[in-house]
């Protein structure tokens, strides 16, 4: 059995963390046994550990962090560690550097950003990156980017996100309704996700106020979540008198629950790799109305079928591509049924982590 050590710099509650959870959960005492190893502390430690996973704190100051990698290569020294497994630039060139200490040690890569790198960043993808046996790109997108970036393209395969088809398919009565006094009759518009600039919450909320005078059809736009922004959102949404129109639940850690109560999912964000929350939103039989942007191509497209792309930033776009489902029984019900199968064909748990499994046994054989 496989002795796979999880890195990761901050192990907080964001979809890299989902990642990382989900591939320990079904792997570990399985296919291989799993240890994580993190920086900042967070809550995906905290599930670890209620779930017997071994957990190791190593600081990493920077990318390029000797001691970082001395530390590291120490510790899969004593646990035998075949494969190390990270997750993001800082984690991956510390990995690397491990390998001066401990060269036997095998290093993978998932990339889980469409993010262009500097002109240093590339000089020391091409320098380093060659020393990983396998990286994964978590869309099509990502991939160019990487290949873009300096890293060797015969290294790298594309690999979805999924989520566990069956936790999404067992029924669940949802309470959002009725926490929040959203009226049967009204259209439950849902956007998930962290407040922060590359989210798009603004530019969403002035969509809100378009569509308003658009249609009257009655709807409620829910912005579950937390971050730095929120605060500018609210004044925003007040400012625009939109109070009743935009609920704000916080960040919410039932996330099936507030699925489930809505009816139509709306991602505004600037970056995306592959959502994991636009994937559950399928998993959940709801539509999908997301910007062009990074892999939500690669999740809506003309193969699944199964919600519109808009223009980021572009609020007129946005209301236009709500205002299309909502004006439109019959497309919207064709799109959740096509959410659901589009998530048992392409973005199913099960495959990823079999696809990922593969992967492993390469590396480890290279």
């Amino acid at each position: 059995m496989q002795k796979v050590l999880y890195l990761l710099n901050h192990a907080g509650k964001a979809g890299t963390e989902r990642y990382v959870y989900t591939l320990i959960e079904k792997l570990n005492n399985k296919k291989i046994k799993a240890y994580f190893a993190y920086n900042e502390n967070g809550l995906l430690v905290e599930r670890l550990k209620n779930n017997g996973i071994e957990t190791f704190q190593i600081n990493m100051s920077s990318p390029l962090d000797i001691k970082a990698a001395f530390n590291l290569s120490s510790l899969c020294k004593k646990l035998d560690i075949d494969l190390i497994h990270t997750q993001f630039l800082r984690e991956n060139y510390i990995a690397i550097l491990s390998k001066l200490f401990n060269p036997q040690v095998k290093v993978m890569y998932t990339n889980h950003f469409v993010m262009r790198n500097d002109g240093l960043q590339k000089i020391f993808n091409r320098i380093l990156t060659p020393f990983d046996s396998n990286i994964i790109a978590v869309c099509n997108k990502g991939k160019e980017v990487l290949i873009s970036n300096g890293n060797k393209a015969s290294r790298i395969s594309v690999i979805f996100n999924g989520v566990d088809t069956s936790y999404w398919k067992e029924p669940l009565e949802s309470t959002l309704r009725k926490e929040f006094s959203i009226g049967e009759d009204e259209i439950v518009l849902l956007c998930a996700s962290r407040f922060a600039h590359d989210k798009g919450h603004k530019y969403l909320v002035n969509s809100i106020d378009l569509l308003k005078k658009m249609t009257n059809i009655k709807f409620k736009c829910v912005l579950a979540g937390d971050g730095p922004l929120l605060d500018d959102v609210k004044k925003q949404t007040a400012e625009l008198g939109l109070q009743k129109d935009i609920i704000f639940t916080g960040f919410r850690s039932d996330m099936k629950n507030i699925f489930m109560g809505s009816d139509l999912y709306i991602n505004s964000s600037e970056h995306e790799a592959l959502s994991f929350l636009i994937i559950e939103a399928l998993a959940s039989g709801l539509p999908v109305i997301a910007t062009d942007m990074g892999g939500n191509s690669d999740i809506i497209n003309s193969r699944t079928n199964c919600g519109l792309l808009v223009e980021y930033n572009n609020p007129e776009s946005m209301a236009k591509g709500i205002f299309k489902l909502m004006e439109d029984d019959k497309k919207f019900a064709q799109f959740k049924l096509n959410a659901f199968k589009a998530v048992d064909d392409i973005f199913n748990l099960d495959k990823v982590v079999e696809k990922t499994y593969n992967l492993y046994v390469k590396s480890v054989e290279k």
